[in-house]
């Protein structure tokens, strides 16, 4: 992968990269707060962070993970928690809005993949702080189904899958994170060890997404398997795709996605 600027991948493959913030981010371009116009502006301050508890600073929650401070995007997070704001509040506004930012203007060749992976660092820091309200809210429930997810072979991105694992949690499924570079026979045998409803399969790359007919293929194989709902998503695949290899769902971002699963297990 190119390490420096001017040495970016093609326009087709930044549009694609662009969305690992998600394969399951949106990508919005009217996205209102551009944090780097924000720091020009001074609107942001010095660290005084959190406004007050009606109002947290979620404009400087996006310009510093923008800039990939890993370590204040972790305290604000933290701060926001503590002040009492909800988690899904603190994960749209904070961290998902900040991260459409990157992802255009990575796509637009204002940011860079090394940029573009500092950024990422430091969603994953404040998405590990929101990960266990979400779960610990989904745990005083008997789970709604089991899903098992993972990035598909040849494929090594994983914040999209990564942020619907958390909001699956959150919204009451049992998790089965396969992690990246997943071959058909690793999700047949994760979903008939773990009795999955759901198996999830996420590409980045154009390359790789063919393979997700290869897995679904093989799970046709099998009688007993025939239950399992197969969804696919990620930033080269669309509705007409997933229709194409006979997926069962397709989800364009994470709440679609976890939308999608509760529609599976409220019709089973």
């Amino acid at each position: 992968m190119p390490e420096g600027k001017g040495q970016g991948p093609t326009t087709r493959d930044r549009r694609a990269l662009a969305h690992q913030i998600p394969s399951f981010i949106p990508v919005h371009l009217d996205t209102p707060t551009h944090p780097k116009s924000n720091l020009s502006s001074g609107e942001a301050g010095a660290p005084g962070f959190l406004r007050s508890k009606d109002s947290p600073d979620y404009a400087l929650l996006n310009q510093l993970l923008y800039e990939g401070n890993a370590k204040e995007v972790e305290r604000l997070v933290r701060e926001a928690l503590a002040d009492g704001r909800p988690v899904d509040e603190v994960l749209n506004e904070g961290l998902i809005a900040g991260m459409s930012v990157v992802g255009e203007d990575f796509k637009y060749n204002i940011l860079y993949v090394p940029e573009v992976l500092v950024a990422a660092r430091a969603m994953k820091t404040g998405l590990a702080v929101l990960k266990p309200v979400l779960v610990a809210s989904a745990a005083e429930n008997p789970p709604r189904g089991t899903l098992v997810i993972g990035t598909v072979k040849g494929d090594l991105h994983d914040i999209g899958k990564n942020l619907v694992c958390m909001m699956a949690e959150g919204a009451g499924f049992k998790v089965i994170d396969l992690g990246v570079d997943q071959t058909a026979e690793q999700f047949i045998d994760a979903a008939r060890l773990h009795k999955a409803d759901i198996v999830g399969m996420s590409a980045l790359l154009t390359t790789t997404m063919p393979y997700m007919k290869v897995v679904i293929d093989e799970f046709q194989k099998h009688p007993d398997l025939a239950s399992i709902k197969l969804a696919v998503g990620g930033a080269p695949v669309n509705r007409m795709f997933a229709e194409e290899i006979g997926a069962d769902g397709y989800g364009p971002d994470a709440p679609s996605s976890v939308e999608m699963f509760l529609g599976f297990v409220n019709a089973a």
